[in-house]
């Protein structure tokens, strides 16, 4: 059985109505049960998509039902004979109807139905009066069948081309989609190159001098450390925040000098794996559970070990921290996952980082790859740009997904090593879970 959506008063229905108020106005004009049971078709025709929402899996069959009685009545009162009655095209409103929501063959068997049910006059009429002009009679059958098959054709035909612009129209969203996000890395890709050439620039710039007054610093606090502590203390702070721009100016250069790749054949299991031990080191302190579902008989990637690692570092450093500002009022939780992937025809190797913290601002969501964005309140905001630069190297892809779950989730996509695709494609891995 067909569905068909409706507007509460549908062509079709104003059709039917105005072809019930023409039967209505034709002789016997004055015999109140015929009057009524066309009132009575009315009011159902109006309300007949009521029923059809409120039972989508039984109202077309009640709708047919319902007509074909209604139909039979009206025969019944319009005619000495009720075979004879002219009101016998009443029944091509039970038959369009079942064409309207049946596939060919219940239109076929619902049109029968309703051919029984106007020749089933043919039996009073046999006892009470020589029946003459079957040859009538069966020519209307006839087109009973031939007006149910049209338009059940005509309604096939139409769902079948809204299905098919449905498909065209989801096609082309996708592509729009598509087509949007590739603007959208292009522009960022452009700002990063922009930004990459400033930074590198002027991080050069301020490194000489850094090292003048690091060098500068620590001999003034060997000559004062025994004279003057406090000069020598300050000299110290001198120091060490010198060493905090030296690193912030080392984060500069490597977002903006160009990656050389040492690719080698890595596993990517492992790569994770190191990164989360050099997190936990960091942070031997932190409660944090780590849920892990890693893909068995993985393909190795094409990867720079180290800056691979550091991507993952990154990732799950921040959901430490993310989860540590948090708090503890409910358990923290970092959720691993590993699988073979296929991302714009190329197979490889996704990977999920999920953390149990705020997640990230809305706000933010757009911007979070970009420099300079960041939800910390002490933070740059070049981590997760420099996380992005180097997936783009490894020419992988990494996103922000929606999390059903509090938290939030970034998946990497890494393709796989040359002619190793192929090997991971005819392989049907399974899943293990390790706490």
């Amino acid at each position: 059985m067909f569905e068909r959506k409706r507007s509460p008063i549908d062509w079709i229905d104003i059709v039917w109505l105005l072809f019930i108020l023409g039967l209505a106005l034709l002789p016997p004009i004055n015999e109140v049960h015929k009057q009524v049971i066309l009132l009575a078709f009315a009011v159902f025709q109006y309300f007949e998509p009521s029923l059809i929402a409120r039972l989508p899996s039984r109202g077309a069959v009640y709708s047919v039902l319902i007509k074909i009685a209604l139909a039979t009545l009206l025969l019944d009162h319009t005619g000495e004979v009720p075979i004879n009655s002219g009101y016998y095209p009443i029944y091509y409103l039970p038959i369009v109807t079942a064409a309207i929501y049946f596939g060919p063959l219940g239109t076929l068997v619902w049109t029968a139905i309703a051919s029984l049910a106007y020749c089933s006059y043919l039996i009073p009429a046999h006892w009470e009066y020589e029946i003459t002009g079957l040859d009538y009679l069966a020519i209307r059958v006839l087109f009973f069948f031939l007006s149910a098959m049209l338009v059940n054709r005509f309604v096939v035909e139409n769902r079948r081309q809204v299905a098919r612009y449905q498909a065209l129209s989801e096609t082309l969203e996708e592509t729009n989609r598509q087509l949007q996000r590739a603007e959208a890395e292009r522009r960022r890709s452009e700002r990063l190159a922009a930004l990459g050439q400033l930074s590198a620039g002027l991080a050069h710039e301020i490194r000489n001098p850094l090292n003048v007054i690091k060098g500068s610093a620590d001999m003034l606090a060997e000559k004062v450390k025994n004279s003057e502590p406090l000069a020598g203390e300050l000299a110290g702070y001198i120091s060490s925040e010198v060493d905090r721009l030296n690193a912030l100016v080392a984060r500069f250069l490597d977002f903006a000098r160009p990656s050389h790749l040492d690719l080698k054949p890595q596993k990517m299991d492992e790569i994770v794996e190191r990164a989360l031990e050099s997190v936990q080191a960091l942070s031997p302190d932190a409660e944090v559970k780590v849920e892990r579902h890693y893909a068995q008989d993985l393909p190795p990637i094409s990867a720079d070990a180290q800056l691979c690692e550091r991507i993952f570092v990154n990732l799950i450093q921040n959901a430490y921290q993310a989860m540590e500002a948090a708090g503890r009022e409910r358990e923290n939780i970092l959720r691993l996952s590993i699988k073979p992937e296929t991302s714009n025809g190329r197979r490889g190797i996704g990977v999920t980082v999920a953390d149990s913290g705020p997640g990230v601002p809305p706000e933010l969501r757009e911007q979070i790859f970009n420099p300079f964005v960041t939800s910390k309140s002490d933070g740059v905001g070049l981590g997760l740009a420099l996380v992005a630069k180097f997936v783009d190297d490894h020419r992988g892809s990494i996103q922000l997904e929606n999390n059903p779950e509090p938290g939030a989730r970034f998946h990497v996509f890494l393709p796989a090593a040359a002619g190793e695709a192929e090997v991971g494609a005819m392989s049907q891995p399974g899943v293990r879970s390790r706490k």
